[in-house]
């Protein structure tokens, strides 16, 4: 029999929509968050040079000192701000991190509070560990901004962590360093640890970028190479954690991940050491696609409401076109195009689609074409 914790995890519809057009000819993916761009040429050659010097054997659990003196050293470039190596715990990408956290954190019953629209997984990570989900909601005439008294108002004595995403995953918007103290200042109040999943920092446009540990140290801040430097499949993360938890999330990252591979911890190294401007070039890229396909969104006719200012997402509101967003997301992957129905992210993302700008400009304009000729047919409500 399926545990009862195997059968509340719902599926993740853009993984599902992804394995849909797999299955088609001549679809452009639109639905997942997964760059286009290659590693840097640096970081190939430092991983097949660890491989070729042995170093396939196990780490420590929490990661190679090189590595988390490295990531340390980022975060005194980037924000000013002060991590002692021992606070980084290296993971197999961000989302095992995640695990880790919440296990350190979260006992049954004891709530979390997200934003709706939020990350598809967040709530799945919660009930993993009987975690209760509670969210707040955002407004795309807000930017999807959060606000600080809907997070007072939602917190309560039960609720152990706020977990927080900036830029956002699913809206692309970036929380301003106001807004990360004052949702600092609440989790205080209440004996609650922010968590933060900054996974897409990097990839911000003309906004800065601010990370929670500027505001405290009482904070999970979570990141990875997945995003910046286009290294999904290489399944590399980490977790800065609270000085009282460095314990714990050692001892869990022993027994439930072992370590993150031995030569992809070589070639983080070499990713951190990126020459910024090869980022700034990725990042002009990002925009001139948001801005194509923003222009696209408004000349359809759909309410956007507001500009992405991170990641490479977006999200379009499509409740004046036939049926719910599923049926539109049929529609157009029917005519070659597929894109995620904005359920997958919560309720106040139903009526929407979320359109991933992490392809090139060619993809996303031939796609435009496509969803052009499919508005040309329907009859808006």
């Amino acid at each position: 029999m399926v545990s009862q914790r195997g059968a509340d995890v719902t599926p993740f519809i853009a993984m599902d929509v992804l394995e849909r057009a797999n299955e088609l000819d001549d679809v452009i993916h639109l639905e997942v968050g997964e760059p286009d761009f290659a590693p840097p040429d640096r970081v190939i050659e430092t991983a097949v040079d660890s491989l070729r010097s042995g170093n396939t054997n196990y780490t420590a659990a929490r990661g190679k000192p090189e590595l988390r003196r490295a990531i340390a050293a980022h975060y005194d470039r980037e924000y000013g701000v002060d991590v002692d190596p021992n606070r980084v715990v290296i993971t197999p990408g961000t989302s095992p991190g995640l695990l880790l956290t919440m296990a350190a954190l979260v006992d049954p019953g004891e709530e979390v509070v997200l934003t709706d629209p939020h990350y598809a997984c967040y709530p799945n990570f919660v009930r993993m560990v009987e975690g209760r989900v509670r969210t707040v909601p955002l407004r795309a005439s807000e930017g999807f901004q959060p606000r600080i008294a809907d997070f007072e108002a939602a917190v309560s004595d039960d609720t152990r962590a706020l977990l927080l995403n900036s830029p956002a995953n699913p809206t692309g918007a970036v929380m301003d360093g106001e807004t990360l103290a004052g949702l600092a200042d609440v989790a205080a109040a209440h004996d609650a640890t922010p968590v933060v999943d900054e996974v897409y920092h990097g990839l911000s446009y003309d906004v800065a970028e601010h990370t929670m540990l500027e505001y405290t140290d009482d904070a999970f801040v979570l990141n990875g190479f997945s995003k910046r430097f286009a290294m999904t499949g290489w399944r590399l993360g980490w977790v800065i954690v609270p000085p009282d938890y460095v314990d714990v999330v050692n001892r869990l990252a022993q027994n439930l991940l072992i370590c993150a591979p031995n030569f992809v911890q070589d070639a983080g190294v070499a990713a951190l050491e990126t020459p910024p401007e090869r980022l700034a070039e990725i990042r002009t890229t990002y925009r001139e696609r948001r801005d194509l396909l923003v222009d696209a969104v408004e000349a359809w006719g759909l309410d956007l409401g507001y500009t992405p200012q991170g990641a490479y997402y977006l999200l379009a509101d499509v409740s004046d076109l036939p049926g719910d967003a599923l049926d539109v997301a049929d529609l157009f992957l029917d005519a070659g195009v597929a894109v995620t129905p904005g359920v997958d992210f919560g309720d106040e993302a139903a009526d929407y689609l979320r359109f991933s700008y992490a392809t090139d400009a060619d993809a996303i304009e031939t796609a435009i074409e496509r969803i052009d000729r499919v508005l040309a047919t329907v009859e808006r409500r």
